[in-house]
C-alpha cells in the first residue's frame, strides 16, 4: 500500500470528509483489536489521505470507550507521518466564541479509564511531552482556518476531562481558574499515543459552546452543541483541503524518533511476542 502523508481523525460532526476521493476502505488488524472504524485512503488535492471517525460513523462509540490504541496504531501501520485532529469543544474564554476554531499547543489531562500509551508490561519507556503539538503542524492548521474563513485562536490549553457527562459548574469554573481555553474529552489520549508512536499531531478545536461557566449563557445542551456544531463542520472541510496544500512543502516533524531513546527495558528482556506486536511502532529501537 502507498504511504499515506496525512492522517484525519473526525470527531463529533465529521464522520467523512467531503471532496475526498475514495481510492479504498481497510479494516487494519492492530494488536489492541479494532479501531474505530474502517480507515478510508483516499486522495484530496493530490495527496493521500488515511481518515478515521473518532466516534465510529453513526457516532456509536462514547469518549472513554473509544480505542484510541488501536486508532493510532492503525495509522502508523498505514503509513501515517502526520495527524490532523478535528474535534468539537466547548469555550472556556469570553473571546473564543462558539463557532471559531482553537489550535491548542497544551493539554491539562483529567481522564481516569484510559490506556494512553503503547508501553505495558514488558516494555518501559518515557517519551517527552513537555510541548504535546507538533508547532509546524499547528502552524499549517491555523493558517488553514484562516484561508476556509474561520476566525481561529492560535496557542491555549485544552483541558482532556473523562465524559461523557459534561462539567459541573463548579468544575468549570475550577477550570476557568486555571486559565485553560477549550475543554474536550478525546485528544490528550490521541496525542500522547501519537508521540509516543512518533506521528506529527496537531488538534483542530471548534468551540461550540461557552460550557456552563457562562452567567449569560444557558447550561450547555446537546441541542446548542448539534447546531454550532453542524456550522463548523462545513469550514472544517475546507480547512482541510488548504492544510493538504499547505503541507506539501512542510518539513519533517521533529518529533518522528521521540521514542529513540525512551524504551528503558533491555532488550533482550523485551518478549519476542511483543516485539513482534509492536513492530510498527518500536521496530527500529528494538
Amino acid at each position: 500500500m502507498s504511504k499515506s502523508i496525512l492522517g484525519v481523525i473526525g470527531g463529533s460532526g465529521l464522520y467523512q470528509m467531503k471532496d475526498l476521493n475514495i481510492l479504498e476502505t481497510v479494516s487494519v488488524e492492530t494488536p489492541f483489536g479494532d479501531p474505530s472504524d474502517k480507515v478510508v485512503i483516499g486522495e484530496l488535492s493530490g495527496a493521500r489521505i488515511a481518515f478515521i471517525p473518532r466516534h465510529g460513523v453513526g457516532h456509536r462509540i462514547p469518549p472513554s470507550e473509544i480505542n484510541f490504541r488501536a486508532n493510532i496504531f492503525a495509522m502508523k501501520k498505514l503509513g501515517v507521518e502526520k495527524i490532523i485532529s478535528v474535534s468539537a469543544v466547548g469555550s472556556m474564554k469570553e473571546e473564543i466564541v462558539p463557532g471559531h476554531f482553537v489550535i491548542p499547543d497544551q493539554f491539562i489531562d483529567r481522564t481516569h479509564r484510559r490506556i494512553s500509551t503503547f508501553f505495558s508490561s514488558g516494555i518501559v519507556g518515557h517519551v517527552s511531552f513537555a510541548d504535546p503539538i507538533c508547532k509546524d503542524l499547528a502552524g499549517v492548521c491555523a493558517e488553514a482556518s484562516r484561508r476556509a474563513g474561520t476566525t481561529v485562536h492560535e496557542g491555549g490549553t485544552y483541558i482532556c476531562i473523562e465524559g461523557p457527562q459534561f462539567s459541573s459548574r463548579a468544575e468549570s469554573l475550577l477550570y476557568r481558574s486555571w486559565n485553560v481555553e477549550v475543554i474536550g474529552m478525546t485528544n490528550v489520549t490521541e496525542a500522547k499515543l501519537a508521540r509516543e508512536a512518533g506521528i506529527c499531531y496537531a488538534t483542530v478545536a471548534l468551540a461550540t459552546d461557552y460550557d456552563c461557566w457562562h452567567e449569560g449563557h444557558d447550561e450547555v445542551t446537546l441541542e446548542a452543541i448539534l447546531e454550532i456544531m453542524h456550522q463548523n463542520v462545513d469550514k472544517a472541510q475546507t480547512m482541510l483541503k488548504e492544510a493538504v496544500a499547505l503541507l506539501k512543502d512542510a518539513p519533517d516533524c521533529a518529533w518522528s524518533n521521540a521514542a529513540e531513546n525512551a524504551i528503558v527495558t533491555s532488550r533482550d528482556m523485551i518478549p519476542e511476542q511483543l516485539k513482534k506486536d509492536l513492530e510498527p511502532i518500536f521496530g527500529k529501537y528494538l
